[in-house]
């Protein structure tokens, strides 16, 4: 790693397989060439960062946390679009690098995927961009993941299966900002929410005839995103097929849960990962670089997140602020419980 310096992280640490989580001083990160080093002062929770200590994926030593929003302090040798000053949202796989992750004072930015903060959007709701909406944006328009073309997109249907959860909700902005009609499933209490998105058509996932009333309503959808990749999800929402091939996309890496989808389905998963010009690999799984998706995720940051935020085009989802770092063993507990609708933790550093 880097300098060493104050920079407060929640560290994992394993003791005999149980993972735990530790507040400590770790190294300053140190800079690749199109990076930068940011003071981090807001972190947003994603389930990830939950699956993935609770499954101690990282080992020890590990700092979690993948979206963040701070001031630039330092430049890499290659920046060149951002400055010393610059308050940016960026994304980084907490754990995949030992030491580095947004549950920091610092954490490191590539100036590609990243986005600077336009002035009226809060910190706190910038930084719940990053990841979910780099997620939605790749599985509706990645040639790996449901492949829409940008330019044939108008009136296509889309059904986005769990619409008030993060990634639900800028996936329906997305896909209405090109022109898709968008059915989607969420709770009777989040009907407005999605509704205000751009979702057209809207039901209840515990419906029994959801299916039936989606199809009736929005017929001949072929393709569907499923935002939530429970063990029924997938299989569920891929009953919307009533004709030919259909093809859903889901969160879960490795095609999991995916067993039971309808027959003829055409399933593949979204990486948000991806979106940075390296390979990846996590446990079993691998993902070569794709500069496709790069390319695709550069557009998203760098030309069309912070225009679309500034004249409110996109929406952030509505954060929950709980001041400090230590109270991150507090937000993961939350998620547990199942108790998050419609917010996102986001913690103050």
């Amino acid at each position: 790693m880097g300098e060493k310096g104050e920079n407060t992280a929640i560290v994992v640490r394993v003791a005999d397989g149980v993972p735990t989580l530790s507040q400590e001083n770790i190294d300053i990160p140190s800079l690749e060439g199109h990076q930068v080093l940011v003071k981090v002062s807001h972190v947003a929770q994603n389930p990830t960062d939950v699956q993935a200590f609770d499954n101690n994926a990282f080992g020890d030593g590990a700092v979690l946390g993948c979206d963040f929003v701070g001031e630039v302090v330092q430049l890499g040798s290659q920046v060149t679009e951002l400055t010393k000053g610059d308050i940016v949202a960026g994304l980084i796989w907490g754990g995949e690098i030992p030491g580095l992750g947004a549950y920091s004072q610092y954490c490191v930015a590539d100036e590609k995927i990243s986005f600077r903060v336009p002035r009226h959007i809060s910190r706190e709701s910038a930084s719940t961009v990053p990841l979910a909406a780099a997620t939605a944006w790749l599985a509706l328009f990645s040639k790996g993941c449901l492949g829409i073309k940008l330019d044939e997109a108008l009136d296509k249907g889309v059904l986005i299966w769990g619409g008030s959860s993060s990634v639900g909700q800028y996936a329906i902005q997305l896909a209405s900002i090109y022109g898709m009609k968008v059915a989607t499933t969420c709770s009777p209490k989040n009907f407005e929410l999605v509704r205000s998105l751009g979702a057209s058509h809207i039901f209840d996932y515990n419906d029994q005839d959801a299916i039936q009333k989606i199809q009736q309503s929005n017929p001949g959808i072929l393709h569907v995103f499923d935002t939530i990749g429970s063990s029924t999800s997938s299989a569920v929402a891929s009953c919307v097929f009533d004709q030919g091939v259909g093809n859903l996309c889901t969160v879960r890496p490795g095609k999991a849960n995916t067993e039971e989808v309808k027959p003829g389905t055409n399933v593949t998963d979204v990486l948000v990962w991806t979106a940075f010009l390296k390979d990846h690999s996590y446990r079993e799984f691998k993902w070569p670089a794709s500069k496709d998706d790069h390319n695709l995720s550069t557009d998203l940051f760098k030309k069309l997140l912070p225009a679309w935020l500034d004249i409110g085009m996109l929406k952030p989802n509505e954060p929950k602020v709980l001041k400090g770092l230590d109270k991150v063993t507090q937000g993961f507990q939350e998620h547990r419980e199942g108790k998050i609708s419609a917010y996102k933790i986001v913690y103050e550093v």
